[in-house]
């Protein structure tokens, strides 16, 4: 073996540079099962982010099912999900381009089913007893058109004939999801919630059943409210109806018997079986008979693969080599999921419960990466303020060609997730490898607010946004460097979005942070509260206050309105067609840290908007934010990298 060189951190020469990064990777998304077939979405960046349904036969073939000039994708609530659904052979899925509804039976073309403009449709279910489709629609017609009264665009439960004939079955409320009908076809299930409520804030469940006409009567709220999060409602092959709640503080699996109409907790954890529903189509258990149910879930930021016997309620955990693991599909003698972990990038795993044997499906990359070039991370709780503690996963840097000079600490970069109702998890990430093969450690934290951590923790950032995700964001770099992991002088902070704006306000209103990056950050709370899309319209109720009530506090915590207190290098990147984040929001902070004579960079990206999907542009961040930093550290990297010229840096 090579003897290591001594090169101090930064200046380590990588194999995994953006080029690696961006080549030869998809997105996998929703799977479904149907038979003895296997289905899925991909999102491909070589064909500018395209959505298609493969499929892996019984035979294991694999199946490119979308023809070339469709796009498999939903704008139902702008983050989509649940764009398709296969049943008996049968796809319904929604076409990006015109937002209809198309049928396919593969190898023919896909049929449009819907017509009308400015309707969307989404978590799509057979209802093969009136020979027809349930689905989610959001309907974005003028006023006049239907009988909606507002500016908002209108939710409703529709049933859609073969001919595109639709009838609407339940409406009223603001938002419905996971309509699932019971196994005789008697009742449908679905969950709701209205404004200001977000999905994890509050559901209810309700029920109801088919008349000969095929409309719902009987309509009846079983569980939910305002503060009791609902999530994935299920009926079992033994015609129960199962579902995730967060009534005792943590997502645990629930039954409610039609015959005796109780509620029974399968399983009391201090884990989490649900999680955010951001988009529609997520589960996270499914039936492998009428007395088995498979499901995952998280326990400090791990998942686990778990067997539920349903009848005395044994919860048995099956070993797998995936610390993160999502989208649970289940047959009676096989399971499929998406999984990831620290070394092995998401891929589509499928489990024969038989042979206890698991096959690789699908991998999100192909490219190789020798472990030596590998930081596993390690899940960390560090304590933080008000005598409370928050999570985070750390990543020392690694490379088995380079150790540092005796004495030297490395510097850190601290990333805070979107969301803010999210969380970061230890899977495989190519992108933190970049770092902490060349010498940076990295701080990943799930701050109060992050989801995995129960309702409680969830709920710390309720009016709080801004304050105790910056100071988690904040407390975990200064422990690490109290700890000596890191250097106390080299602490970095970057974020996109809703993490973009905790990375701003950690930069403008604390001095921890040597130098950061925001990537199109929010920087002005009032411009997202007053311009944004039905389903986050409400969503900064909870994590500032009611606007305009609280006008005082978006101002306050606004970054934009404090430029005047940073007091650090920054990097800025931003989309030029970002109707979320204007260019305009962070061109100002830009300005002011110029007129102080700080280092501050700005890369503009034409035509990319909120988050860029361009593969030229995401190698040109990545390598534009190092550069950056070593510019303001005064450290040569290994590989040459196109410089960004950076204002106020001689």
């Amino acid at each position: 073996m090579t003897a290591q060189k001594i090169v101090p951190f930064g200046e380590w020469k990588s194999p995994i540079t953006s080029d690696l990064i961006v080549a030869g990777s998809i997105g996998l998304g929703q799977l479904c099962l149907d038979g003895a077939n296997l289905y899925w979405s991909e999102s491909r960046p070589t064909e500018g982010g395209r959505n298609v349904v493969m499929m892996q036969t019984a035979s294991g073939d694999l199946v490119e099912i979308t023809p070339a000039d469709f796009n498999v994708r939903t704008r139902v609530h702008e983050y989509g999900g649940g764009a398709y659904r296969v049943v008996d052979g049968v796809m319904y899925f929604t076409n990006y381009r015109d937002q209809q509804l198309y049928c396919q039976t593969y190898p023919a073309s896909p049929k449009a089913v819907t017509t009308e403009e400015n309707l969307r449709y989404a978590d799509m279910i057979a209802d093969r007893p009136r020979d027809r489709w349930i689905a989610i629609r959001e309907d974005h017609r003028p006023i006049g058109q239907e009988a909606s009264n507002t500016q908002e665009a209108s939710n409703t439960i529709v049933a859609i004939q073969a001919d595109g004939r639709q009838t609407i079955l339940v409406s009223g409320n603001d938002f419905y999801a996971s309509p699932t009908l019971s196994p005789d076809g008697t009742t449908l299930a679905w969950i709701t919630w209205n404004h200001p409520n977000m999905p994890w804030d509050g559901t209810e469940l309700w029920i109801g059943t088919f008349q000969a006409d095929g409309t719902l009567a009987n309509l009846e709220c079983l569980a939910g409210s305002a503060e009791e999060s609902i999530f994935q409602p299920q009926w079992g092959p033994d015609g129960q109806l199962y579902f995730v709640s967060d009534r005792l503080g943590w997502w645990n699996l629930y039954r409610w018997s039609p015959t005796t109409s109780e509620i029974t907790a399968l399983f009391p954890k201090d884990a989490e079986f649900g999680q955010p529903q951001w988009v529609f189509g997520m589960s996270n258990y499914g039936f492998t008979s009428d007395r088995d149910l498979i499901c995952t879930y998280s326990e400090q930021g791990i998942s686990h693969l778990a067997h539920l016997n349903l009848d005395d309620l044994v919860l048995t955990e099956i070993p797998t080599p995936y610390t993160s693991i999502t989208g649970v599909q289940t047959s009676p003698n096989w399971v499929a999921f998406l999984g990831g972990s620290a070394t092995e990038p998401t891929c589509i795993v499928r489990v024969d419960l038989v042979a206890q044997t698991m096959q690789v499906v699908r991998r999100a990359t192909e490219l190789k990466v020798d472990p030596g070039y590998l930081s596993i991370p390690r899940p960390i709780e560090f304590p933080t303020s008000h005598g409370l503690t928050a999570h985070a996963f750390f990543y020392p840097p690694n490379n088995q060609d380079y150790q540092a000079p005796a004495g030297e600490r490395p510097p850190l970069l601290v990333k805070s997730h979107g969301g803010p109702t999210a969380a970061t998890s230890a899977s495989f990430d190519l992108r933190i490898q970049y770092w902490t093969s060349r010498g940076f450690a990295v701080l990943d934290v799930n701050y109060g607010g992050s989801t995995g951590y129960g309702r409680a923790y969830r709920q710390r950032l309720n009016g709080n946004w801004g304050i105790v995700d910056v100071d988690d964001c904040a407390n975990g770099a200064k422990y690490l460097a109290e700890q000596g992991e890191v250097d106390g002088d080299r602490l970095v902070i970057n974020g996109g979005s809703a993490g973009g704006y905790t990375t701003l306000c950690a930069l403008t209103f604390h001095k921890v942070f040597k130098a950061g990056a925001s990537y199109y950050g929010v920087s002005d709370l009032k411009v997202l509260a007053e311009d944004t899309h039905k389903f986050e319209s409400r969503y900064l109720d909870s994590l500032i206050g009611p606007y305009p009530q609280e006008a005082q506090l978006y101002q306050e915590r606004s970054p934009i309105n404090a430029v005047d207190r940073l007091a650090c290098p920054v990097i800025f990147f931003q989309g030029d067609e970002d109707k979320i984040v204007p260019p305009n929001q962070a061109e100002r902070m830009v300005e002011a840290l110029k007129q102080k004579g700080l280092p501050v960079a700005y890369v503009l990206f034409e035509g990319e908007q909120h988050g860029f999907r361009k593969a030229e542009n995401i190698r040109r961040v990545l390598d534009g934010e190092f550069y950056f930093y070593s510019r303001v550290f005064g450290f040569q990297p290994a590989e040459a990298i196109e410089p960004i010229e950076i204002a106020n840096l001689d």
